[in-house]
């Protein structure tokens, strides 16, 4: 078995997976791995909660801002970029820790991405036109239909995935998640995924005070900025597609905010049905002095 290990901080939007992250590097003194599919954007700060300089201490992070939503960043150039920055990582070090809510990145990086077969053009248009006719709405029925089990965990609010789902269904005629957990490339390190939570009124409630204070620092003047772009991917976001909406007309400023804290909410529920689904070690966040002398118990584990 490698001496080499990969320790992945995981937990929905607002546990405390930052400090918990810090706190282990210093401790292993190692460098770590942002597997966030939003923060890796230089152009979206205040509302994907980018922790700041004097958060991230003397740590060094990779795939903080680093990468521009003109261009795009997916989980498979994740697991690419990933695995070379884990070799040269593990050249010093015998411990790196990844964190972040992006369960797919942090999938692909610890396991590779599954193969799926191509897609004809025939059902790639038939699907872009159900959405066209029929929007949001349409391809979230139409998945239910076809892959119940997918519609369970996959972010029901973001077009690209859904569509990309309904895409293989009909190309297939087979459910997407029938070609999931299929991947079996090798890894030399092994990894230990610790999950952390709270309770959920708890929860909740430090996210409403976290989309309280990206308002403050200037959360709606950063998606006024963006909104000439709100149509790329990287911007089908939480925290900016309520801003769009706003800036269209749809809603007033104070719904806006309650729509912000309401969808964040949402989208915390679905991390935890999908990190739940994982092989996990959970830590209950109530003492977090108690939880970091946990998680270095298992980053110092040779199990």
């Amino acid at each position: 078995m490698s001496n080499k290990q990969l320790l992945y901080i995981a937990g929905p939007t607002a546990v405390g997976k930052t400090a918990m992250s810090i706190a282990l590097a210093q401790a292993l003194q190692t460098e770590i791995i942002s597997c966030d599919a939003r923060q890796c954007y230089r152009e979206m700060k205040i509302g994907t909660a980018v922790p700041n300089e004097k958060e991230r201490g003397n740590i060094k992070h990779h795939f903080i801002q680093t990468k521009s939503i003109h261009h795009g960043f997916d989980a498979r150039e994740f697991e690419n970029e990933g695995l070379k920055v884990l070799e040269r990582l593990f050249q010093k070090n015998d411990h790196v820790i990844m964190v972040g809510g992006s369960g797919l990145y942090a999938k692909a990086l610890i396991e590779g991405l599954d193969e799926f077969p191509e897609i004809d053009p025939v059902s790639v248009s038939k699907i872009r036109f159900l959405h066209q006719k029929k929007g949001l709405e349409g391809l979230q029925n139409l998945l239910k239909e076809k892959d119940p089990e997918y519609y369970k965990t996959v972010d029901l609010k973001n077009p690209r995935r859904l569509i990309r789902a309904l895409e293989v269904c009909e190309a297939t005629q087979k459910p997407y998640s029938s070609f999931l957990g299929q991947s079996n490339r090798k890894r030399n390190f092994v990894s230990q995924t610790l999950l952390l939570q709270l309770p959920r009124e708890q929860l909740y409630e430090k996210i409403n005070q976290r989309v309280e204070l990206m308002v403050t620092a200037g959360l709606e003047k950063e998606a006024r900025r963006l909104y000439e772009y709100k149509d790329l991917p990287a911007l089908q976001t939480v925290g900016y597609r309520e801003w769009f909406d706003h800036f269209d007309g749809k809603n007033s400023r104070d719904e806006t905010i309650r729509e912000i804290k309401k969808n964040t909410r949402r989208y915390a529920k679905r991390q935890i049905t999908w990190f739940n689904q994982q092989n996990a070690q959970q830590i209950l966040m109530q003492i977090p002095v108690e939880a970091v002398k946990i998680a270095l118990d298992y980053a110092y584990s040779t199990n």
